[in-house]
């Protein structure tokens, strides 16, 4: 595993930066409850930061004969738009620790299985975007979380060796992505609890991003 410090940092959005992993688990549930698709929670937790492909073959298997995937998609988008028109709410600690990152001049990127345009929608929703230097979404790789392909675009992005760079991410899937690009990657669970394999790969697991604060100085190198 590369080890500090690191020059800089790569974000996951969905369920690190902002809380919209528990809205939109919830809008697929409700649209498989209205098709009569037999799509349980525990089915849905296994595709949280898979990329679409993998997304759109896991999820079609569970909602079998009763709906095609893009029929469920295009629900949940109807079932989302309130939310979506809002924004969702920013997570715990993200505001302090991109400031202090700022502070610090270290270069911060995001990298998530999410659409840019979708990506660059809520991030600016959230008044997050002024703290990125760019965006990398899944439509812009052939193969999404957990492939590296995602990490090692956002790091050629933010012009740094991927062993340069600390990658914080809230899903195994995610986790998995960056430990194959030869990142150091830090767990914020949202939705699943990483698995005892997934802990032992990574630099830490933090209950959220305040706690990432004390260590701050330690992963990124004193002033």
């Amino acid at each position: 595993m590369p080890a500090p410090p690191f020059r800089a940092a790569i974000f996951d959005m969905d369920g690190l930066l902002i809380d919209s992993e528990r809205p939109i688990l919830d809008a697929w549930l409700q649209a498989a409850r209205e098709f009569g698709a037999p799509l349980a929670e525990a089915d849905y937790l296994r595709v949280v930061g898979c990329g679409e492909a993998d997304t759109r073959a896991l999820l079609q298997q569970c909602l079998g004969e009763a709906c095609s995937y893009d029929a469920a998609r295009e629900r949940v988008g109807a079932l989302l738009a309130p939310r979506q028109m809002q924004g969702f709410a920013v997570k715990a600690g993200v505001v302090a620790l991109l400031e202090r990152l700022r502070e610090r001049a270290v270069p911060c990127v995001v990298a998530s299985s999410t659409e840019r345009a979708e990506v660059q929608r809520r991030l600016r929703q959230a008044g997050l975007d002024p703290f990125f230097a760019s965006l990398s979404g899944g439509d812009e790789v052939t193969r999404g979380k957990p492939h590296p392909d995602l990490f090692l675009l956002a790091a050629q992005r933010a012009r740094q060796s991927p062993c340069d760079c600390l990658v914080f991410e809230d899903s195994e899937h995610g986790a998995r992505g960056a430990v194959a690009a030869g990142m150091a990657v830090v767990i914020v669970p949202d939705l699943k609890a990483p698995s005892v394999d997934a802990r032992a790969a990574s630099l830490a697991v933090l209950a959220s991003l305040l706690d990432a604060q004390a260590h701050v100085e330690r992963w990124f190198g004193r002033r």
